[in-house]
């Protein structure tokens, strides 16, 4: 069940719980959403923005152990939608949806698995999709499908892609140019790390397991003597 609720910004808040809401209950999620009014409805007319019923936003998460914490069991989901009248308002296509009326199955994931795709042309996909594979790697992923004896599937060549990418292996940044015939001395990656490595200064780490972190001042904590048990409170330096 899929109870609505009108906010006073005139947003919608869509709870789902597993229970009828009893009285008490719908006062204490009224109170939570600050005296928010029950639409009497099992649908809410109208056109809305609002998250994509495939994600649980992080607002959902909080508002459900809340509701938890105030003694309102059933509760799984809680949403807000906000209603346009503007056809092309603009919004994040990757994490909401337009809903034309809010309904009980609002949040019914009916999405049924896309079918598998054969790639028979590598090179009209690779343009088709933007996976910026070289004439190389066309050429390997042919010969791999030639070896199988069949075609290349659209999530193999898209995997191929993503973990052959420069942003993955740096096949740019740390390969070894020729120029006018002669080889350079350093690598991309090497000119950029240069400048650290020439001048450390205060750095602790850098490119390594994408992080780098540089040592700060010496500050006062204050803090208990020891942290398994009860004691007092001291200043120290860290």
């Amino acid at each position: 069940m899929i109870y609505f609720y009108k906010t006073k910004n005139n947003t919608v808040i869509a709870v789902e719980s597993t229970f009828f809401l009893n009285k008490e209950d719908s006062k204490k999620l009224a109170w939570l959403l600050s005296y928010a009014e029950l639409i009497n409805k099992e649908t809410v007319d109208g056109r809305f923005k609002g998250p994509r019923k495939e994600i649980i936003t992080p607002w959902s998460t909080n508002a459900v152990e809340i509701t938890r914490n105030v003694g309102i069991n059933g509760i799984l989901r809680m949403e807000e939608f906000t209603e346009i009248t503007d056809q092309s308002e603009d919004y994040d296509y990757m994490l909401q949806q337009i809903y034309k009326g809010l309904s009980q199955d609002i949040f019914l994931m009916d999405k049924q698995p896309d079918p598998v795709i054969d790639i028979k042309d590598i090179d009209e996909y690779n343009q088709k999709e933007g996976l910026a594979l070289s004439d190389d790697e066309i050429n390997y992923l042919n010969s791999v499908s030639k070896a199988i004896g069949r075609p290349l599937t659209d999530s193999e060549v898209y995997g191929f892609a993503q973990v052959n990418s420069e942003h993955c292996r740096h096949k740019i940044f740390n390969g070894t140019f020729i120029i006018d015939g002669k080889e350079m001395k350093s690598s991309l990656f090497g000119m950029i790390k240069k400048t650290s490595n020439v001048n450390p200064n205060k750095i602790v780490s850098a490119y390594k397991d994408n992080c780098s972190f540089v040592s700060g001042p010496e500050v006062e904590q204050f803090a208990p003597a020891t942290q398994d048990k009860s004691d007092y409170f001291e200043v120290k330096n860290i």
